[in-house]
């Protein structure tokens, strides 16, 4: 066997394996854009902030969330924050892990401050991928966490934890549902 039928071969395979197919060049012209690259014509989540949750309208969305609660037998943490994020009432069940209290106060702050469901956060992370959504300063991706808008301005946010966040959901929008 001589040297040049041997290397003749290999230029072959080398080329081939070099040389741009039009399969590779078909399928990259025609690759979809990333769903991130999508511009929206509106702003996403666009809530103006309102006035500020008064204490007594906090505890009064507090105890719908507390006797949701009592109805399933859960153990919850619930915080209310107002339209900056600030803590205005919290209440820990009998029971609820301690825990619970940093979770349920910075699922409402996320809310309140991403004028947003925290359940978005954590369908963007396990349902879409979008892992990116975890190095966003203060989010939290668990649900529990709601909005309180009332006359199409946020006044605050409420939080829940203690359960499973489904759990921490149910009682949440126990309580924003009293809101008109």
């Amino acid at each position: 066997m001589s040297f040049k039928s041997v290397l003749t071969p290999l230029a072959l395979v080398a080329a081939a394996f070099l040389a741009p197919s039009s399969h590779a060049q078909q399928s990259s012209a025609a690759a979809p854009a990333s769903p991130l690259d999508n511009v929206p014509d509106r702003m996403p989540f666009d809530i103006p902030y309102g006035a500020p949750i008064p204490l007594a309208r906090a505890e009064a969305l507090i105890a719908v969330a507390v006797a949701e609660a009592r109805k399933h037998d859960w153990k919850l943490v619930v915080a209310v924050v107002d339209s900056g994020g600030n803590l205005v009432a919290l209440q820990r069940m009998d029971g609820a892990q301690l825990a619970s209290i940093s979770v349920a106060e910075h699922k409402a702050r996320a809310s309140a401050q991403y004028r947003r469901e925290t359940r978005v956060f954590e369908s963007g992370i396990q349902e879409k991928g979008n892992l990116y959504v975890m190095t966003l300063d203060g989010m939290i991706g668990s649900r529990g966490g709601i909005p309180l808008v009332e006359n199409g301005k946020l006044v605050g946010a409420i939080g829940c934890s203690g359960g499973t966040g489904s759990q921490d959901e149910v009682a949440c929008k126990a309580a924003v549902a009293t809101i008109k």
